[in-house]
């Protein structure tokens, strides 16, 4: 476990490191999850093994702070994380970055282009979501005020999203669930969506077959990002079929 500084307040980020070649591959979870939980069999299988890797819990989130005071925004969780990478010494690093997590690395690649060589999103979150009660995700947590949510929303969310999720929800702090959250189904401005089109740094969108074709991917595809669907998965790729993830993953990375 390594940790860096990485707001005025003290505020540290902390990931696991497997030692490798460079350059660095930095894995980035979604809403309520943890790297290390998610991503650590993806880091070691035989197609992606051997190369340096981060495996970063963003604030808020499994072993990192949970700041009360931190915006989590998704430009201030880039920032954050940009200011960890520069800790670490890594610079053009091949980012893997799930739901959410695809969503700050967007954002990274757009403040901090030199920290970042190569993009694979992972069901990432494109466009802002209006909040919808009871809904999962983002949208539904969103749904409540952030004093409803911490009074005992937080409880109702626990019981929708089912132990699996739960199992690493309840690591995050409540506020930066949360906040997160809030800021997640807002999207930013210009939407990630459009950060993306405009991006000159190579990237692939994996998404679940069963969900048939992404929207705009078309617009996506003449942008110069490669739209993959893996087949058997759902919205957790990595975990419902690693072999297929690693293997679109590896190919993604070695595109020219």
């Amino acid at each position: 476990m390594k940790n860096a500084v990485v707001t005025p307040e003290g505020d540290r980020i902390r990931w696991v490191e497997l030692a490798g070649e460079e350059p660095a591959r930095v894995y980035v979870h979604g809403l309520g999850a943890t790297s290390p939980a998610y991503f650590a069999a993806s880091a070691t299988h035989p197609l992606l093994a051997g190369r340096r890797s981060l495996l970063v819990d963003l604030l808020g989130h499994g072993h990192s702070d949970r700041p009360e005071g931190f915006g989590y925004t998704l430009e201030a969780h880039a920032d954050a994380l940009a200011a960890a990478l520069t800790e670490a010494g890594v610079e053009g690093a091949e980012l893997i970055a799930h739901s959410m997590g695809g969503a700050v690395a967007i954002v990274l690649a757009d403040r901090h282009p030199h920290l970042v060589s190569r993009l694979v999103l992972v069901d990432a979150n494109l466009d802002p979501r209006q909040p919808v009660p009871a809904a999962p995700g983002s949208s539904g947590i969103a749904s409540y005020t952030e004093e409803e949510f911490l009074a005992g929303g937080w409880a109702e969310v626990r019981d929708r999203v089912g132990a699996h999720w739960w199992s690493t929800m309840r690591l995050a702090g409540r506020t930066a669930l949360y906040r997160t959250a809030v800021h997640l189904a807002a999207g930013t401005t210009p939407t990630m969506r459009e950060l993306l089109l405009e991006s000159k740094i190579p990237c692939t969108y994996l998404l679940p077959e069963a969900d048939g074709p992404l929207p705009g991917a078309e617009a996506l595809q003449a942008s110069g990002v490669a739209v993959v669907s893996v087949p058997d998965c759902g919205h957790n790729i990595m975990l419902d079929n690693p072999d297929g993830f690693a293997r679109a993953t590896a190919a993604a990375l070695a595109r020219d």
